[in-house]
């Protein structure tokens, strides 16, 4: 009987090493966030790819000029004039051809123009002879700094006002309320139109546009929102622990609508692009000849029947870079909430 109490050994629970290794480490807010985030493969790409791309967005003003992009030469258009994308002569798309309206087989584009051997465009040209692979980058450039500078100003005053608004409550909300209303009835054609004569149509014209109005459905979101967290246990905790009106908003309300945000910020960067595009349509947008994709799109459709490519690669950036911020919201929206980990 001695013996088989001698060979008994605790473990599990009566092992300090054991319980160190079953214990969940302490993570942070943003660590469990990030934690979360990395399992959405689809969001993680997004990120990637749109940190890259804004990389490369600010590096290639190095190697792009706005300038070189615009520039073209009266007296060659002709000669470099609807080339299509060429890279190798090997490549299908790539290799320079194009079947003409009437024709049933395809040309050599560069040699029935003249164009010096040495010379190829992997995007092709405009009608002025213009390096689309170039107006491209430059388009890209533009509208990612309209749409981010929205972004910016739909953060700091809608998500400020929101929670202001909903917080307080009382008279002041129905004040700021008021003053949404007010804001939002006015078109946003009327302002661009208005700030077009003033300042002349441009990339500063369309972000104060989108400054004084977009923010209104960020502020009516985020405040809805704080309506129904301000009653909650933990903000009457903060309350009777005497904690700010200000710090419960920011620090205790807005960390759990933060995924709602990160959606609607999300939501808001393809919005804008879209907006701009929209805007230089109709002549309202970026002065030409600087270009956007809204006004490559807009300046190419006339040609869609013969030279397709002009129209569908800013297109297809458009889509690619909207995509990207949609996925990297709904990653975003999941991670940043509390109530969606399985943990």
């Amino acid at each position: 009987m001695a013996d088989n109490y001698q060979t008994f050994k605790l473990v599990g629970a009566g092992s300090s090493s054991t319980q160190e290794k079953i214990e969940k480490p302490a993570l942070s807010f943003f660590q469990d966030a990030w934690r979360r985030l990395k399992q959405n493969k689809l969001a993680v790409v997004s990120m990637w790819f749109l940190i890259i791309l804004m990389i490369f967005s600010l590096a290639s003003t190095l190697f792009v000029k706005q300038k070189d992009a615009n520039f073209f030469n009266s007296k060659e258009v002709t000669i470099y004039r609807n080339l299509p994308p060429k890279i190798n002569s090997n490549l299908p798309f790539w290799n320079g051809e194009i079947v003409y309206s009437g024709n049933t087989e395809a040309n050599d584009a560069y040699a029935d123009q003249g164009v010096p051997e040495n010379k190829k465009f992997a995007l092709g040209t405009d009608t002025l002879g213009r390096s689309l692979g170039k107006r491209i980058i430059v388009g890209i450039r533009i509208s990612l700094l309209v749409a981010l500078a929205a972004t910016a100003i739909d953060l700091i005053i809608g998500v400020t006002y929101g929670l202001i608004s909903g917080y307080v409550g009382g008279k002041v909300d129905t004040v700021m309320q008021r003053i949404i209303e007010v804001v939002s009835s006015i078109p946003n054609l009327v302002i661009v139109t208005m700030l077009g004569l003033l300042l002349g149509n441009g990339i500063l014209s369309i972000i104060i546009s989108i400054g004084l109005v977009g923010w209104t459905s960020m502020a009516r979101q985020v405040r809805n929102l704080t309506l129904s967290y301000r009653e909650r246990e933990f903000v009457l905790a903060a309350r009777s622990l005497g904690e700010s009106g200000g710090k419960i908003a920011f620090k205790h309300i807005f960390p759990n609508i933060s995924g709602i945000i990160i959606v609607q910020i999300m939501m808001t960067v393809p919005s804008a692009i879209m907006y701009e595009a929209v805007l230089s349509a109709i002549n309202l947008g970026v002065k030409p000849p600087t270009a956007s994709l809204g006004s490559l799109i807009s300046d190419a459709q006339e040609n869609l029947q013969y030279y397709p490519y002009q129209v569908l690669l800013p297109a297809l950036a458009l889509v690619i870079i909207s995509l990207a911020f949609i996925m990297l919201g709904d990653g975003l929206r999941d991670a940043f909430d509390p109530k969606s980990s399985n943990d």
